[in-house]
């Protein structure tokens, strides 16, 4: 075991591979710890002293993430305990939901590669081609820094969410997910923000539907970058936050340097709109 790091496994609990009702699901379980350094061993000691703490017993990653997979449909014979999914229920809106343990959010190394590794065990859940959605079906975020509560995040990130209001335009109007969509310090009274502070997490409701496994990999980096940049280089300039997902954003648009050009820009006007209001006419038919 100390050669090969942690192993995620099923639990064994019945209850997380069966479909219950509404809220009614196991609740999650926390993967963010390990005992063993090699699977911190590949990160740069500027990388480790950034995301991971160590307590003498355990190492533990400073940032968590969880999804949720939102289905019309449930590939037959593919409900069962996954390592992971904490469990599945059904869903007002699109019809299913399966919901992820609380995950480890990292950066490139062995220990990312075994949580993606698990995001392709579930492939058949995740990947619409064995699961189908549809625009009804959302793909909530949720992600939390140790220490912080959940409007502090919001806070901390507000200046580098521009991307992702770029990202998920389309859904800006989205009475679900829609409401304060400058991620402003104000309680709305309705759940339905585009970024949903909780007590000690930050839930992004405003991000699309997962339709494969690919695309959840490559929201996990960028949610990585966000967090980490917006945490660990407070003072950073927006242009390098930007190079530093570029990369990401090109493989989520298959290399298409149009588009990602495109997202790009967006991204600057979404954040002026975030921290000044202004409204640009290249954003105006997405913001209410």
């Amino acid at each position: 075991m100390s050669n090969t790091g942690i192993v995620y496994n099923t639990t064994g609990d019945r209850q997380r591979g069966v479909v219950t009702g509404y809220h009614s699901k196991p609740a999650p379980l926390f993967l963010n710890k390990t005992k063993h350094a090699v699977d911190v061993s590949g990160l740069k000691k500027s990388e480790q002293s950034k995301a991971i703490k160590f307590d003498g017993m355990d190492f533990e990653s400073k940032f968590t993430i969880g999804f949720e997979v939102e289905k019309n449909e449930l590939s037959r014979n593919a409900v069962k305990e996954y390592e992971l999914f904490c469990g599945f229920e059904r869903d007002s809106s699109c019809g299913y939901e399966a919901v992820t343990h609380v995950l480890p959010l990292l950066p490139a190394g062995k220990w990312r590669t075994k949580v993606f590794d698990m995001m392709h065990k579930a492939e058949k859940i995740i990947d619409d081609r064995y699961s189908p959605s549809s625009a009804n079906c959302g793909g909530h975020i949720t992600v939390a820094v140790d220490g912080m509560t959940g409007r502090e995040l919001r806070q901390a990130v507000r200046k580098n969410s521009g991307i992702v209001l770029a990202l998920f335009r389309n859904r800006l109007r989205n009475s679900y997910c829609g409401s304060n969509n400058r991620l402003e310090d104000i309680s709305t009274g309705t759940r339905y923000e585009v970024a949903l502070p909780k007590n000690n997490c930050l839930e992004f409701r405003l991000p699309s539907r997962f339709e494969s496994v690919k695309q959840m990999m490559r929201r996990y980096e960028l949610f990585y970058e966000l967090v980490d940049f917006s945490i660990n280089t407070p003072n950073g300039s927006h242009d390098a936050f930007l190079r530093r997902i570029k990369p990401i954003i090109l493989s989520m648009y298959n290399g298409e340097a149009d588009k990602v050009e495109h997202i790009m820009s967006l991204s600057k006007h979404f954040r002026k709109y975030i921290l000044s209001g202004v409204v640009s006419a290249d954003i105006n038919s997405f913001v209410r």
